[in-house]
């Protein structure tokens, strides 16, 4: 710190730093080998790269994925108590659409990886260009709003509307969203 001293031609003191005050000498201690100093450097290092593991773990995590009861409680697809009444009569042309695409996957089944099998099960697209009946500018439509409500419940992160349909391991949460985008058509009125 610096210390003031009275200046013999000014009444004004003056700074003038003081010598650093010397370390006391240090109690030697053994020198550590090479192999102690790098085994000292690879610990802390490893100490290092732990935390900044966890760091990028926390900082890159997804966010928890939210279980809807219709994915755990398992009933046969083919089971109807009723029979489904179908789109209502003053139902919009894409409401109707998707109401009629997700009977249609209702009652021929689900699969995956191509619009129809074999047997005539139907994914999310299949069954909505089956009830299109060749009209593209319907089924673009229809498309759009299945992957509208697609986004709303898992994010914008999906891609496109087969992506989803192929990566459910059942036709359950398919199911639900053709009802749900129908629900959504009906409210927008397309």
């Amino acid at each position: 710190m610096p210390h003031t001293q009275p200046s013999p031609t000014r009444d004004k003191p003056t700074l003038t730093p003081q010598p650093a005050a010397t370390a006391a000498p240090a109690t030697p201690r053994a020198a550590l080998s090479l192999e102690a100093r790098l085994a000292a450097v690879d610990a802390a290092m490893t100490v290092r790269l732990d935390e900044a593991a966890l760091t990028y773990e926390v900082n890159t995590a997804h966010p928890a994925t939210v279980v809807d009861l219709a994915d755990v409680v398992t009933v046969p697809l083919t089971l109807t108590l009723q029979p489904d009444p179908g789109p209502a009569a003053d139902a919009s042309p894409v409401t109707a659409l998707l109401e009629r695409a997700r009977h249609h996957m209702q009652t021929d089944g689900w699969c995956s990886g191509t619009l129809t099998d074999e047997n005539g099960a139907v994914c999310l697209l299949g069954a909505i260009r089956k009830e299109a009946g060749g009209n593209r500018s319907l089924e673009g439509d229809a498309a759009r709003i299945v992957l509208d409500a697609i986004r709303r419940q898992f994010g914008d992160h999906v891609d496109s509307v087969p992506a989803f349909n192929d990566a459910h391991g059942s036709g359950r949460t398919p199911l639900r969203i053709l009802a749900d985008a129908a629900r959504l058509a009906d409210a927008r009125g397309l």
